[in-house]
């Protein structure tokens, strides 16, 4: 587990930790490579009504040990309407397997499916790139219906 972002001298240098070794690096520079670089063309409101972003529950966790890069394949109930979904994610290093059962996530339910290795991902659950590179889930902060939107 990589130890945590320090900081030094008022933000001017972080100090990143690989495996015990201390790299030190301007803070602007992690700014930037965790900030993607805005889209010029926006899109219309029509368009993003056409993301279906639903709410639905991790009901099976399982390894996934031919993925590339370490990954779950999980199944997510989106309640009576949608159904059981199968999709991959690269969650591993912030989130246990045990932890992910009952987890509400947001997830984007119309995308095709997408062969990745031996699994068909039939959605996309959503999550925020850390600075380390990890990924922390897209959740409500309270329960909803499963299949309920994002709007």
């Amino acid at each position: 587990m990589r130890k945590p972002v320090e900081k030094l001298r008022t933000c001017d240098w972080i100090a990143l930790s690989t495996d015990g070794v201390l790299i030190k690096t301007p803070a602007k520079r992690i700014i930037e490579l965790n900030r993607p670089a805005l889209r010029q063309e926006l899109i219309t409101w029509e368009d993003f009504e056409q993301v279906e972003l639903r709410v639905g529950t991790i009901v099976e966790v399982h390894d996934f040990p031919e993925a590339r890069k370490p990954a779950y394949r999980l199944t997510i109930d989106f309640g009576e309407a949608i159904g059981l979904k199968k999709s991959s994610a690269q969650i591993t290093t912030r989130y246990e397997k045990e932890k992910l059962l009952g987890k509400q996530v947001i997830g984007v339910v119309n995308f095709p499916v997408k062969q990745i290795g031996p699994v068909r991902s039939e959605c996309l659950i959503t999550g925020f790139y850390h600075p380390d590179g990890s990924v922390i889930l897209a959740v409500p902060d309270q329960t909803v219906p499963n299949g309920s939107k994002l709007g």
